[in-house]
């Protein structure tokens, strides 16, 4: 009995190690198939979820497919994160094998655009550039620590960057702005509302900024509109969002033919 079992515990564990490594060179090939098409610097991450593997395969049926890559955007300037996910995914495992992979069709897609503060520091050109928000209200009993009560309402958010007050100027002076972000079609404008002076700003925030400040000149800094409609595989904005210091576009598909090298191009 003891040398059944161990036998059935092998097998069982070479059934899993083979369709570990089935899905592992499966994602490989997707991966380099992504990169020719897509024009991508490096080769993206693909993760093909669902265990086994193998009746996936078989069937020509995954249920969820993640892909993330680092691209090249026509407007910020460097790579940014680009991802997509996939669920209920038609293809042969002989096309996958063969990397014969022209129009592919998916039952619901969901693609996504993350610029960081770098990112948008460089856009807006501005260093240290830093995203938060929304502050806080005092009175929600938060004590301005961050919690659900908001001065301002919407999608409001703190921009926070150093930047020359004047063209006389010659040193720079670190400035907070609140900032709403907009989709409108296939833009993002990320439009600077006022200047921030609350306690929730960067210390170093303008307490000495003079009443003469021009403040329409500040707030024009700090603004901007987005063209977003290059998300993966020609998905459409539905969403924006600021989190974790990312502005986070998304947007979604159902019952869509994906062309594989449309991944990261409009």
């Amino acid at each position: 009995m003891r040398k059944v079992i161990v036998g059935v515990l092998l097998v069982v564990a070479l059934a899993v190690v083979t369709d570990f490594t089935a899905a592992a060179y499966t994602e490989y090939r997707v991966s380099r198939a992504l990169r020719a098409g897509g024009d991508l610097s490096a080769d993206p991450e693909v993760t093909i979820h669902g265990f086994p593997f193998a009746v996936q395969a078989w069937r020509g049926d995954y249920r969820n497919v993640e892909i993330r890559a680092r691209a090249n955007h026509p407007e910020v300037p460097g790579e940014i994160q680009v991802e997509a996910t996939l669920n209920g995914v038609h293809i042969p495992i002989g096309d996958l094998v063969d990397g014969k992979m022209g129009s592919v069709p998916v039952d619901r897609v969901s693609g996504r655009m993350r610029i960081d503060s770098l990112g948008l520091g460089r856009l807006l050109n501005i260093p240290n550039l830093s995203l938060t928000g929304p502050p806080a209200d005092k009175s929600d009993g938060t004590g301005g620590s961050g919690g659900t009560g908001m001065t301002i309402q919407g999608n409001t958010y703190l921009l926070t960057g150093s930047i020359q007050l004047g063209p006389e100027s010659r040193s720079t002076t670190r400035v907070s702005v609140k900032v709403n972000l907009m989709l409108e079609g296939d833009q993002v404008r990320v439009v600077a509302t006022d200047i921030y002076r609350g306690e929730e700003a960067d210390a170093a925030t303008a307490t000495t900024l003079g009443p003469d400040l021009d403040k329409a000149a500040v707030l024009a800094r700090f603004t901007r509109t987005i063209d977003t409609r290059d998300l993966p595989f020609g998905v459409h904005p539905t969403k924006v969002q600021a989190l974790g210091g990312e502005i986070i576009v998304e947007g979604e598909g159902e019952n869509m033919t994906l062309e594989m090298n449309r991944f990261a191009r409009s």
